[in-house]
């Protein structure tokens, strides 16, 4: 049996779990949203059959994943969480000694560590959560992906049970809040489905609403009136649902989506130095997303590992077939990293092309909403449902949507999905970026050469497009490969002095960082022979370090300060009071959160650091200088190159700038992106920690013991260029995906029986 076969079931065209009522032809797992609506037409489901079965798997697998990490490895007590799909959450009694994976715990003389609890949430003290030191559990058969689902009595905290009953049930309870009597007028997501069927029956009007029962998640960090909207957070809120819909969320609404749930995310926090520091220390969890009300998700391929940075709930939601697809947000890496971890399609459009407003972290340059679904074809429609009616996507209250109107798709994006002819890429150039491809430790192997050959086998012999590779001076020279003529380092020695001199102030000690022998290279005259080609540049400097130290500004307190100020709640109106009324994961978040809020900050300059808004523009001038002079139509790369890592470690440890160079480089450039499924890799180094010399800390430390994966993981092929590229983008991928289908389902998450 080959390693897709091991993965699951073998993958049926629309067909999945069957609803009930439902013709055994139909089932939900792995179906599209052209599936969905097929069966509608048929007469094999109803949307409230399809809405129904998406609850049953809910029920099934959206369950805790997790172990807490213990000094002993005793069970604990553990009390009921919060209701999801009509069930309370459950806990795991067992936890994990932390001395399994903390070598020499006898020894360590260090602050206290943040070991794992049980304790009563802010939000609603009647249900537990996880405090502390997690870990993932091995095989869990759940992955804790939605964090609320869009069902009566359980969709709000502030609302929640008989407060949310329909207004057909007559008059709410005398001990409810005032505001449940207008929030229980929102119908649930069954209550909405069974209005499109009275309303369409099996006729439904797909022209004007093409994402016709498409069951979506949302991400956390997106506000959604009829449910449960906290950024993430454990918050004690007057009112838990936002007031409104953000404009994508309206969007896909107004387009026929059902919106099922809210999906998991990181919680947004602003962290600060000042008088309060934690009394003990936090280990793991950096890159892997845990949620201070709804706790962690686990990856459905290995439920040990992670599932992704901060869109982590909606990559996995996806993945395990809780939703047909989810509504993601990218700052750095968020969408495209998540879809590449569990094996799904990710795609995300030039900044401005979609609102990013109703959101806590919005109208910030390096944020940009997308959707994760698990084909392309389906992501596109979403995205294409995210614009506005004119298709030209501008919203009022988004500043960055203000785009000049040739940046508009000629067509719509779905369309560009699907290239035709026996050779559907023939005439494209293709550009293969080696700076993401360097092997700087053991684990960056195995899935840099799966990649390579993806590229080599797929996007030139099978699909015809010819490729050309950048050059670094880390990555060997791939004779079989040409060199692109004009190369990324002679696009940052051309444009970089002209437009940005301070980038040659940055400090290493007392030395510059980009010293160059022979060169004072903070001068003039170094930076006009720059731009000459007259004199050297650092090979320090590189795509991957070119958006490290951005500027240090306080947006993020602005941010929070706008968003507290328009939502209007009646107990949180500062991030004083956020902070306040919140229950944080950690003890170290808890410190950061209380100093931020005594901080208040009324300058809002930049105090350190190179300009974003004017590295964007740079960034994309350098990219797209190099796309042109090698008269490249998309570029390409390895998603991620390191396996996912487990749950209570951390992300492989910086090495070279290799953790930010994907996910800040295409974030801060804001152009069109796309992740694809590209095999399963089973290779890895897994990172571990050590204790130090002096016996008070742990550090991370790269892995250099070759070891297997319990379960083979996905691996993702980034497709990416300069703005306004997005159909470019679309062909390349699609035609990929076509050619490959590499999207397998996780096999602890098949079909309910």
């Amino acid at each position: 049996m080959g390693l897709r076969a091991s993965l699951g079931i073998l993958l049926l065209a629309g067909a999945l779990t069957a609803p009930a009522g439902a013709a055994d032809s139909f089932r939900i797992e792995e179906t599209t949203i052209e599936g969905i609506q097929g069966a509608i037409q048929s007469g094999a489901a109803t949307c409230r059959d399809v809405v129904k079965a998406y609850i049953a798997r809910a029920k099934a697998y959206n369950g805790i994943c997790t172990n807490l990490v213990t000094p002993d490895g005793k069970a604990v007590r553990t009390g009921a969480g919060a209701v999801r799909a009509g069930t309370p959450l459950k806990f795991p009694a067992q936890t994990k000694a932390a001395s399994s994976y903390l070598p020499d715990l006898d020894q360590y003389e260090g602050p206290p560590l943040d070991f794992g609890r049980m304790e009563n949430t802010a939000s609603d003290p009647g249900v537990q959560q996880q405090y502390g030191m997690v870990v993932g559990r091995k095989d869990a058969g759940a992955v804790n992906a939605l964090e609320t689902l869009n069902i009566r009595g359980e969709r709000s905290v502030a609302c929640k049970a008989a407060c949310d009953t329909a207004p057909s049930k007559g008059a709410n309870p005398a001990h409810c809040p005032a505001q449940c009597d207008a929030f229980r007028n929102y119908p649930d997501a069954l209550e909405r489905a069974a209005e499109l069927d009275a309303q369409y029956g099996r006729k439904p009007d797909l022209a004007k609403l093409p994402l016709y029962c498409t069951v979506v998640t949302v991400k956390d960090w997106y506000d959604v009136k009829d449910m449960r909207s906290t950024g993430g957070n454990d918050v004690a809120y007057a009112m838990d649902a936002a007031p409104r819909d953000s404009t994508v969320v309206r969007q896909v609404r107004e387009k026929g989506a059902i919106v099922f749930g809210v999906s998991i995310a990181a919680e947004v926090t602003h962290l600060a130095s000042g008088p309060e520091t934690p009394k003990r220390t936090f280990l793991g969890g950096g890159g892997s997303i845990r949620s201070s009300w709804a706790g962690h998700v686990c990856n459905p391929y290995d439920t040990e590992r992670s599932a992704g940075p901060s869109s982590g709930g909606a990559g996995a939601s996806v993945a395990a077939n809780l939703a047909t697809c989810s509504i993601c947000e990218t700052t750095s890496g968020s969408c495209r990293e998540p879809a590449g971890q569990n094996a799904a399609v990710s795609f995300v459009t030039t900044k401005g092309l979609t609102s990013e407003d109703g959101t806590a972290t919005a109208q910030h340059i390096n944020h940009r909403p997308g959707a994760i679904c698990r084909t392309l074809g389906d992501a596109a429609r979403v995205v294409d449902a995210m614009k506005e009616e004119d298709g030209r996507s501008y919203d009022p209250r988004d500043m960055f949507t203000a785009l000049p109107a040739a940046l508009k798709p000629s067509a719509s994006y779905a369309s560009f999905t699907s290239p035709n002819g026996a050779k559907p890429l023939a005439g494209m150039r293709i550009g293969i970026v080696r700076e993401y491809m360097v092997k700087h430790a053991a684990n960056d192997g195995a899935i840099t050469d799966l990649i390579d050959a993806e590229v080599k086998a797929v996007l030139q012999g099978k699909l015809g497009a010819q490729i050309v590779e950048s050059v670094d001076p880390k990555w060997p020279d791939d004779t079989g490969v040409p060199n692109m003529t004009y190369t990324f380092q002679d696009a940052l020695a051309e444009v970089l002095p002209v437009n940005v001199p301070e980038y040659f102030h940055q400090m290493d000690g007392d030395t510059p960082e980009f010293a160059v022998p022979g060169y004072d290279v903070r001068t003039r005259d170094y930076l006009v022979a720059l731009s000459l080609r007259k004199a050297p540049l650092s090979p320090k400097l590189n795509l991957r370090r070119l958006t490290a130290n951005l500027d240090n500004t306080e947006r993020d307190a602005f941010m929070m300060a706008r968003y507290l100020a328009e939502r209007g709640d009646a107990k949180i109106k500062t991030w004083a009071d956020y902070a306040a009324n919140s229950k944080w994961r950690a003890e170290d978040i808890a410190a950061g959160s209380r100093n931020a809020a005594t901080r208040n900050p009324q300058d809002l300059r930049a105090t350190q650091g190179i300009d974003r808004m004017k590295m964007q523009t740079v960034i994309r001038m350098i990219v797209t200088k190099v796309m042109r002079e090698n008269k490249l139509d998309v570029l390409v790369h390895p998603n991620m190159g390191v396996p996912q890592w487990k749950i209570g470690t951390d992300r492989e440890p910086v090495i070279d700038g290799r953790a930010a160079a994907g996910p800040w480089l295409t974030d801060t450039m804001g152009g069109p992106e796309i992740a694809v499924p590209a095999g399963y890799n089973q290779i890895v180094y897994d990172a571990r920690y050590v204790l130090s010399a002096d016996k008070k800390s742990y550090s991370l430390v790269t892995g250099t013991e070759k070891g297997l994966l319990n379960h083979p993981m996905p691996v993702s092929l980034l497709f990416w260029a300069g703005p306004g590229e997005e159909a470019a983008v679309l062909k390349a991928a699609g035609a990929y995906e076509a050619a490959s289908r590499h999207r397998a389902p996780p096999p602890q998450f098949g079909p309910l029986r």
